[in-house]
């Protein structure tokens, strides 16, 4: 599934055959996410630096629920880079299968929708890799 609203609001699903604690566990720490999101990832309180190649970001980690939620604020300088941008993750759980659903929801601070979709779906390609399915 794929939305794209009016205010550079993107929502992707993806479906996961793995469970709640192990793709959380892929999604909110520095490890996990440095499997799969970056290349490195190291955390400084709620700041986490996220390193590609030569260059890095910062993104403060401004909600988490466990095994259900975490969303982060990119930031520069302690900064909000712009108060409306973050990237969310959230699991939903699907009885049927045993697997889980997992909802991508970013709020782009530029235009550039189909360029962070396709990022998304080579990121999500890696974490599904990463996790063997």
């Amino acid at each position: 599934m794929e939305n794209v609203d009016v205010n550079n609001k993107i929502e992707l699903e993806f479906t996961l055959n793995t469970s709640q604690n192990i793709l959380f566990n892929r999604l909110s720490t520095p490890s996990g996410l440095s499997e799969w999101f970056a290349d490195d990832v190291n955390l400084n309180g709620d700041i986490f630096t996220f390193i590609w190649d030569n260059s890095e970001s910062q993104a403060q980690m401004v909600h988490k629920k466990e095994n259900k939620s975490i969303r982060f604020r990119w930031i520069d300088d302690g900064t909000p880079i712009d108060e409306e941008a973050y990237f969310e993750f959230r699991i939903s759980p699907d009885e049927i299968t045993g697997g889980v659903a997992l909802y991508v929801t970013e709020q782009l601070v530029d235009n550039d929708l189909e360029d962070a979709i396709s990022l998304w779906n080579c990121q999500i390609a890696e974490l599904k890799r990463i996790l063997g399915i």
